[in-house]
């Protein structure tokens, strides 16, 4: 009988038997060693736990001080992991960083404000319900990204803010055998704010290797009144020069709307379905709110992007003037772009200072 090293899960192989070991890290265990789980004195729920002791929900969080760094999960592999849930006060979100590193890397291959990578950049919450990334009342974050690794896994938090944050987490992962074939996972985040005129919002570049482009999340703030979304989308691709490979036809367009996402007529329609969705319309109202803000998200699961040397994806941000003419825009546009590729990776540029990335 073939072995099943319990990779890429889904309901045509959940009944396979497997010799992976199933283990998990959370603030009741940061190691996820076996049978050590729920074993904390101290912790943030030792004082409502002071009467029922150990094994009662001592230690369900951590506390994050201010300017400082967490490693929330360090793993001896190989394998995967398949399960990432946490929260943390929206307030937070664009204040805090995730970082993973992959088989004792030095430089992460993701990065990015927690808030953004689950499809959350405004901070304040719009549900997701998509097969990668699911956020639930009331600010539950899931990821089922696959991660794999060989050597190693390490995640870290940084606080980049002030102010403590507490953090609860957990991290579900499989000790089981990868294959040569199988990939890292990446993320990056960069923003335009504002963009310039007549220049392109840059959601990757130099990226070197082979892999797969999978996924885009976009935070998009308008600073003009009108339609912004007649831009297109870019994958410059092996050795794409000027002209790419691959372009599309608008923003809703690739996000899989059409007509402006006019529906019913005068509003926009959100939606979150499994692998694409406008989740967000934040409308300006009260005194001091200004300029809509939009969340959208793109998963090519089932249509990997995929190449062999190199990648580089734009995308415009175009409205209308007078005429019936095209108006290059200068909005606030944040994004993560995901993808697996072959290691080593490029070093991704480092990330703005706290004034550049903080949501206002």
């Amino acid at each position: 009988m073939a072995s099943f090293n319990g990779l890429g899960m889904g309901l045509g192989n959940l009944s396979l038997l497997s010799d992976a070991e199933t283990r998990s890290i959370s603030a009741e265990n940061f190691t996820g060693e076996k049978g050590k789980g729920g074993m904390a004195a101290e912790g943030t729920g030792a004082n409502a736990a002071r009467d029922l002791g150990v094994g009662w929900k001592v230690s369900p969080s951590i506390q994050l001080k201010g300017g400082s760094t967490a490693t929330l999960a360090d793993i001896v592999g190989p394998g995967v992991i398949q399960h990432i849930w946490l929260t943390v006060h929206p307030k937070q979100w664009r204040n805090l960083i995730l970082r993973f590193y992959w088989d004792d890397e030095d430089n992460p291959s993701v990065e990015v404000p927690v808030g953004d990578f689950f499809c959350n950049g405004w901070c304040e919450r719009a549900n997701v319900n998509s097969m990668p990334i699911a956020v639930n009342p009331a600010g539950g974050f899931n990821s089922y990204w696959k991660m794999p690794f060989r050597k190693s896994a390490k995640v870290t938090m940084e606080n980049r803010s002030d102010e403590d944050a507490w953090l609860y987490y957990q991290f579900d992962y499989a000790l089981t055998q990868v294959p040569d074939h199988c990939a890292y996972f990446h993320a990056q985040w960069r923003r335009s704010n504002p963009l310039g005129y007549k220049e392109v919002h840059t959601i990757l570049d130099g990226v070197r290797g082979q892999g797969h482009y999978v996924g885009t999340y976009l935070a998009w703030q308008v600073n003009n009144n009108g339609w912004f979304g007649e831009g297109e989308i870019k994958f410059f691709m092996d050795g794409d020069k000027e002209f790419p490979t691959i372009c599309g036809t608008g923003t809703e367009d690739y996000f899989g709307g059409a007509w402006n996402w006019e529906h019913p007529q005068g509003e926009y329609g959100t939606y979150s379905t499994p692998f694409l969705g406008m989740h967000q319309v934040i409308k300006p109202d009260g005194l001091y709110r200004a300029n809509q803000r939009f969340g959208m998200y793109r998963w090519h699961v089932m249509d990997p992007i995929r190449f062999k040397s190199d990648l580089r994806v734009t995308i415009q941000a175009l409205g209308w003037r007078s005429g019936g003419r095209y108006l290059p825009l200068q909005d606030d546009i944040a994004s993560v772009a995901y993808w697996y590729q072959s290691e080593p990776h490029a070093a991704l540029p480092p990330l703005p200072s706290a004034d550049e990335l903080e949501v206002i």
